[in-house]
Formats: C-alpha cells, structure tokens, sequence
C-alpha cells in the first residue's frame, strides 16, 4: 500500500472543479485527514492552478482557493531540495513535459510516492519506461 502521494495541478484542479476522477482525490485527502497517508505538493504545481484561477477567473477566487488548500491535509513544499533538483533536471531532459511536471515527478521519485494525476498524455511514456508509482483519476 502507497503510503505518500505527491499531488499535481490536473488532480488539484479536478478536485476543485468537480471533474472526473475528483472523487478518486477526495477518498486520498480523506486518508491523509485520518493520517492514513500522507500527500505532499510543490509549491510550483500549486502556483499552476493559482494562476489559471486568477486569469480565468478573479483575484478573489484564486485568493478562496488557495486559503481552502492551506486547510487540507496537503504539506506543501516551498521550494526544491538538491535532491528532487537533480532527479526533475534528469527526468526533464529525458522527456518532453513542463517544468512544473518535471517537479512533480523529481518529488515523487525522490520520496518513493506516488504521483496523483490526470496527465496520461505526458506521463504514459515515463509510466512505462520509469519506476515511479503512478495513481491515475481518469
């Protein structure tokens, strides 16, 4: 059993949005309530979803947002440690995805989680070509 995940922005945003696959999120978030688990997410992947609210959306409601996930049980990592610098920098020459994904996956790796996402189209190849532990939503 996967004791730690790392969140990244599609999981976080289908949470908040209600999508397909929030409920998979929702049943992790309670484990992590009842200390069952523990979720873990960069700084950066927050500042994705952050972001596209206020662009899409308002100041305001990015502002909600942002105080709500300061409420759940996400540890939120400020910044990046030599470690997960190193191992995203490997992944991210490696493959072709966004910086912040690269994160995501260089913490995952680095903590021997797994990572929560949505993001078949980026992640397959890795997926299959890495060890790192993958719980998809959708």
């Amino acid at each position: 059993m996967v004791s730690k995940y790392v969140l990244d922005a599609c999981a976080l945003a289908a949470f908040f949005n209600d999508e397909k696959g929030a409920d998979i999120v929702q049943s992790i978030l309670l484990e992590a309530d009842e200390s069952k688990v523990q979720v873990y997410m960069n700084k950066l992947n927050l500042f994705e979803v952050y972001y596209g609210i206020r662009r899409e959306e308002s100041h305001q409601k990015a502002e909600e947002f942002y105080d709500i996930v300061n409420r759940l049980p996400i540890t939120i990592i400020n910044g990046i440690s030599d470690d997960v610098f190193r191992e995203a920098g490997r992944i991210k020459s490696s493959y072709k995805m966004s910086l912040a994904d690269s994160i995501a996956l260089g913490e995952t790796s680095i903590m021997s989680a797994a990572i929560i996402t949505s993001d078949n189209h980026e992640f397959d190849i890795i997926d299959e070509q890495e060890s790192i532990l993958f719980k998809w939503i959708r």
